[in-house]
């Protein structure tokens, strides 16, 4: 499923336009989004939540040289599934 489907999606089980399903799924991810860059976390009981975490700087190789690089630190957006969604899903 694409954004675009989504969209329609969420349209059609709330009974609302297609305009107003994707202004609210924007909202959404760029709610998440906020939250997630002040290093908060998003949880949604039962279904998970969006959460970060550090990565640590590593050395790779570069597969055409072989040559060692450095891979810098960084941070990941994680997503926790909940309970319910887990058993949703089995």
């Amino acid at each position: 499923m694409n954004k675009m489907q989504l969209i329609e999606a969420i349209a059609n089980e709330c009974e609302v336009t297609k305009g107003t399903a994707s202004a609210c799924l924007d909202a959404f991810i760029n709610t998440v989004t906020k939250v997630l860059k002040k290093k908060g976390e998003v949880r949604l009981v039962g279904f998970g939540t969006f959460a970060t975490a550090k990565r640590k700087a590593t050395t790779g190789r570069n597969p055409q040289t072989g040559e060692a690089i450095k891979i810098a630190a960084s941070v990941q957006p994680k997503f926790k599934p909940g309970k319910a969604l887990k058993d949703a899903l089995n």
